[in-house]
């Protein structure tokens, strides 16, 4: 591992040393601030010239100043002659702005997309991205993981015999129904409608049987954490007896964890894909680490071995 570096921006650098950790590496010494004026300097510090280099970036909160940060740091590596760049992008913000669903709107998914290529990215590596169509928004190899088996193992250890898997809308259905079929459980459907382009959603119908069972709400991010309080009063309206809540990405926004303490959702599963600090911790709120998911994926990026094979053992055991 040698040839390999790993380089953070300021967005996620508990999770890069994880990685790194996991690679038995030292995390890549770069400097990435902010000038007074707001423009943000970026030096590489280690060599890179002809290294196989990986960036991890998520773009959470500040969304455009982690955004900007990770163009800087690829432009950098790039100048630095570096022989390749994978920006490691665990949480794809602006995702959900993925088409164009009403009249002179952006596809900003796609502008980002664009964005990384034009720095010089030469191959990025994601989770859970919010459509999957968003990969072909690329001209660069995009390799997608997921957080469903590990989600899944730890509701496994839990050892229910009379759970529901609910997905929170029809989007995220497929993810939830494989889902559904790792714990051995039925899968129901939430039908509801956003309202405008506010963060409000209308929950409609629950599609399935529900009452008497525990339910595991399933979805790719919690945001408001408004979607996941109406399909918990939702399902409570409908006798289910215990409520338990899973997601990939904790963005947490506004407030969600106010929400979440308050609502009767017994625990919320997430991964650390965003950084869960300050007044984000909660007892409700469980987080699992995607570090070894990440820094396994790097390892067969590097060495030419398949990504799919990291998943083939879960779907056999399936």
């Amino acid at each position: 591992m040698d040839e390999i570096k790993v380089f953070t921006g300021n967005a996620h650098p508990k999770l890069a040393q994880g990685i790194a950790d996991y690679l038995s590496i030292p995390l890549g010494r770069c400097e990435v601030f902010e000038f007074t004026n707001e423009n943000i300097f970026v030096r590489i510090l280690d060599n890179v010239r002809q290294r196989d280099t990986f960036v991890i970036q998520p773009l959470s909160s500040p969304v455009n100043k982690s955004l900007v940060e990770l163009l800087i740091m690829i432009d950098a590596l790039k100048r630095a002659s570096a022989e390749r760049i994978t920006a490691v992008i665990p949480y794809y913000g602006y995702g959900r702005t993925d088409k164009k669903d009403q009249p002179r709107v952006p596809i900003t998914a796609r502008l980002v997309a664009d964005l990384l290529t034009v720095a010089g990215a030469n191959r990025l590596l994601t989770v859970d991205l919010h459509a999957a169509q968003i990969q072909g928004f690329f001209n660069i190899p995009v390799d997608e993981l997921t957080a469903l088996y590990l989600l899944g193992q730890y509701f496994e250890e839990k050892d229910f015999n009379d759970l529901v898997v609910v997905a929170t809308d029809i989007g995220i259905s497929k993810r939830a129904r494989d889902l559904a079929a790792k714990l051995n459980a039925p899968l129901a459907i939430v039908e509801k409608r956003r309202v405008g382009n506010v963060d409000q959603a209308e929950t409609l119908n629950i599609i399935g049987e529900v009452k008497s069972r525990a339910a595991l709400t399933v979805d790719d991010e919690i945001d408001t954490a408004g979607s996941l309080v109406g399909v918990v009063s939702a399902l409570a309206e409908r006798g289910v007896k215990e409520i338990y809540a899973c997601c990939t990405h904790p963005v947490l926004t506004d407030s969600a964890v106010q929400r979440i303490a308050s609502c009767p959702v017994k625990e919320v599963v997430v991964t650390d894909t965003i950084p869960v600090t300050g007044d984000k911790k909660l007892d409700k709120i469980t987080v699992l680490p995607i570090a070894p998911l990440l820094g396994e994926a790097i390892h067969r990026i590097h060495t030419g071995q398949s990504i799919g094979a990291m998943f083939e053992q879960e779907r056999r055991d399936d």
